[in-house]
């Protein structure tokens, strides 16, 4: 909403522009009027929408038209004053005035007005019988209005109807010819009904409706109240009301009855409180609130935020069956301006067998974007109403900025629960195939990817001394030559090579020397393809022999050329040497020690899902 209103008067001479604007700020008639007023600002504590009121004169005898053509530019709302008693100044609103206001205004930006009959105390009869036609002619007019500077009538009025104008305009609203709500409207006020029907099922219950109006007016609706406002939807709508729930049709029905009969300002609350400004776009403030994040920091999703995507997603898995079809994942992003997730993402997070993002790739998926891009994130919760939803400042409040990771490894200690493995390896060395065995996929499900929906990222959850962590793996590009801060920023380095290729190993030896022998990052050796026959690589020493001088632990086997799902032990052993870079090397050799760390592993995933079942079975 704007933080203040400039009203400019307008209109022929001696039509009671410069009595009014004293009549309204002294509360009584001037017995000596000025051929102008000066520009008065009326502050915000005594004004009905709180907002300081700039109110601003014009005098042919005092003022160029240069400087009347810069006042029209500047207002936020113009009267036109005419004498009721007057015809030539009426008949001066259409020949002159509204002619001369549209060409000193911007098409785009329309400039509501104001018809003001003035000196209604020297006739018995209203002007408005000439005017109506006016109006109608005139989308622009939002009101007209009859008073008098010399007894005060409708002075007030006159100034409050002004402001509302510019606060509550109709005009992104409501369109008179058709008399019906504006295609922009009704996309707003639809995503809003979407965004308040919590269960999804098409209806607002009594529930719904009185959070919505608590949200909205900070009042709940009175039981009765509640059934009049059903009943006059019933009268005029017949599938206005089901099951004793508003539908949309009958939302969007309540909103236009409130247009036509003057109470915008009850559509313009509704929309203000769901982040829209007077273009009837989401605001940018509210789609991206101030988040400060310091450098070494990352960003997370906390609790609360968690809580709400779950409720988020089960509103919409409308089977039960923990996984979202294309449908309801279509359904989720309706109140969203665009789709966000492209077919990549079956290819970056788990997926049922249908490739279907299940319950957990899901989470996994608001995981990513919070980590990568918290703005996306801030927009996206923007989206769902996270800040109205679950009663918060913003959708920053769901946004968990960590502690520098120079102080982890201080404390030998950490309290994230996302960790970024960065993976390297020559062209062919199998680094696609590592991300994706993390999801569980084969290599003969992984043949079936199509080249356009390859993902560069895969990230799901692990288990690590009983605790789920998020895993973020991403394959680097191998550009030896050039290699970005956000290649080198991560928790873990991973280096894949080809046992079947002699010349794999070398480029992971010189990723380590280049950038990673005197970093502190932990770093792993990958032997990919393990199923294949091992050929010595051609290098100075066996990748063994180089593991055990830099002081890594020894390469990993690995393949995902299998039967079933890929072994996940091995992202269990880099989540741990991401959470505990500060362990020893004698450590990490230890058998014990990984048996430690991945104990409960299985059990946690499995207990997880079951507790997802259980939850749902009573909704």
């Amino acid at each position: 909403m704007r933080k203040d209103v400039r009203i400019l008067l307008v209109g022929e001479p001696k039509v009671g522009k410069t009595s009014l604007i004293m009549s309204l700020v002294s509360e009584e008639f001037p017995e000596v009027v000025p051929y102008r007023a000066e520009e008065i600002t009326i502050p915000a504590d005594v004004t009905p929408e709180r907002v300081p009121t700039h109110i601003v004169d014009y005098s042919d005898a005092e003022q160029t038209d240069e400087q009347l053509f810069q006042e029209i530019s500047k207002a936020n709302v113009i009267c036109i004053v005419y004498s009721v008693n007057n015809k030539k100044s009426i008949e001066k609103v259409t020949s002159h005035w509204i002619p001369l206001i549209t060409e000193n205004t911007d098409k785009d930006s329309r400039v509501p007005l104001i018809l003001v009959g003035n000196k209604s105390d020297l006739v018995e009869h209203s002007s408005m019988e000439t005017i109506l036609p006016i109006m109608n002619q005139y989308s622009e007019i939002e009101t007209c209005v009859e008073c008098s500077a010399k007894n005060l009538k409708n002075i007030s009025e006159l100034f409050y109807y002004a402001q509302k104008a510019v606060l509550h305009p109709t005009g992104p609203l409501y369109c008179p010819e058709k008399k019906d709500m504006k295609p922009l409207c009704v996309k707003a006020l639809t995503r809003i009904f979407k965004v308040s029907d919590l269960d999804n099922d098409g209806i607002l219950n009594d529930n719904e409706l009185n959070f919505f109006q608590r949200t909205c007016f900070n009042t709940p609706l009175e039981s009765q109240a509640l059934e009049d406002v059903k009943n006059v939807v019933r009268k005029n709508l017949s599938d206005g009301v089901c099951d004793n729930g508003l539908t949309l049709k009958g939302f969007l029905f309540l909103h236009t009855l409130f247009i036509q009969r003057g109470r915008h300002e009850t559509t313009w609350t509704v929309l203000r409180r769901f982040g829209y400004d007077d273009d009837l776009e989401l605001n940018q403030d509210y789609l991206f609130p101030p988040l400060k994040i310091p450098p070494d920091c990352t960003t997370e999703l906390n609790h609360n935020a968690y809580l709400f995507l779950q409720s988020v997603f089960d509103k919409h898995d409308k089977d039960r069956d923990c996984a979202l079809s294309p449908e309801e994942l279509k359904d989720l992003f309706e109140v969203f301006p665009y789709m966000p997730w492209g077919p990549d993402v079956n290819n970056t997070v788990c997926t049922n067998d249908q490739g279907w993002i299940t319950y957990q790739g899901y989470l996994s998926q608001w995981t990513l974007t919070t980590y990568l891009d918290v703005q996306r994130c801030l927009e996206y919760l923007g989206y769902l109403g996270y800040s109205i939803i679950a009663e918060q400042e913003s959708q920053a409040a769901g946004i968990t900025v960590t502690r520098d990771k120079k102080i982890d490894l201080q404390k030998k200690q950490t309290q994230r629960s996302v960790f970024r493995c960065n993976v390297f390896g020559d062209v062919g060395s199998g680094k696609s195939g590592f991300l994706q065995a993390f999801l569980g996929t084969n290599l003969m499900r992984q043949n079936m990817i199509k080249e356009e929906h390859r993902s560069y990222y895969a990230i799901s959850t692990t288990y690590v001394y009983g605790q789920e962590k998020y895993l973020l793996l991403h394959e680097v590009f191998p550009d030896f030559d050039y290699l970005s801060d956000a290649d080198l920023a991560c928790d873990i380095v991973c280096l894949v090579y080809d046992v079947s290729n002699p010349y794999s190993f070398e480029y992971c030896a010189k990723v380590f020397k280049q950038y990673f022998m005197d970093s502190k990052i932990p770093c792993m050796m990958i032997a990919a393809k393990s199923d294949l026959p091992e050929i010595k690589q051609l290098y100075s020493c066996s990748p063994l022999e180089f593991c055990r001088r830099h002081k890594m632990p020894p390469p990993q086997s690995f393949t995902c050329n299998t039967a079933d799902a890929p072994c996940r032990d091995i992202y269990t052993k880099l989540t741990t040497m991401a959470m505990y870079p500060h362990v020893s090397q004698a450590d990490l050799k230890s058998s014990t020690f990984w048996l430690k760390a991945s104990v409960g592993a299985t059990v946690f995933a499995v207990l997880g899902f079951a507790m997802y079942r259980v939850l749902l079975k009573p909704r």
